[in-house]
């Protein structure tokens, strides 16, 4: 109980910082769920500055979530060239396929349906519905995890699943949506 009251406390410090501190990127400029869900694939193992020009090209490339789903793979990774973990590109294609098929081109709003899509999981699942749709639904990656391990004086190693879980629940639990938007 003592660490949810900690980590509700952090909440409107760590929005304060992030409103002071946050850098102005291509992908924060608007809440279109198609460019958020494809900055967030980009940006998994790799360096936000290497990230700007190849999300910019790719949107001149691939404006919509139709042309990610018609594309054809080969021009699809050749534009994903140089970013590695090919199959980061290949589930934007599929993912798109099915939000195509299952939800008539339209990125699905909420979490639950987000993190079903192949290639999501919960970061990103969690980042697109918060981010784009209001959803208070936290977004949990590996920096999240070892700040509230460090603020609720816990040895745990945030590492492995078993924790990241315990602490990605507690997080969540009686969650309240922050007075201001991440943007």
């Amino acid at each position: 109980m003592k660490e949810i009251q900690l980590m509700r406390k952090m909440r409107e410090p760590v929005i304060d910082w992030y409103q002071k501190n946050k850098r102005e990127l291509p992908w924060r400029k608007e809440k279109n769920p198609y460019h958020i869900w494809l900055s967030e694939i980009m940006l998994q193992q790799t360096r936000i500055e290497a990230v700007k020009q190849y999300y910019e090209r790719f949107l001149r490339q691939i404006p919509t979530i139709q042309d990610l789903a018609e594309i054809q793979e080969e021009k699809l990774l050749k534009l994903w060239e140089g970013l590695g973990y090919y199959n980061r590109a290949r589930n934007l294609k599929k993912a798109a396929q099915v939000i195509q098929e299952k939800y008539d081109g339209e990125m699905p709003k909420h979490y639950e349906e987000l993190i079903e899509l192949p290639g999501i999981g919960e970061y990103t699942a969690g980042a697109i519905s918060s981010i784009a749709y209001d959803e208070p639904v936290p977004a949990v990656d590996g920096n999240v995890l070892r700040v509230v391990s460090r603020v609720v004086g816990s040895k745990k190693d945030v590492l492995e699943t078993k924790t990241k879980k315990e602490f990605t629940r507690k997080a969540t639990r009686d969650y309240a949506k922050p007075s201001r938007e991440f943007q």
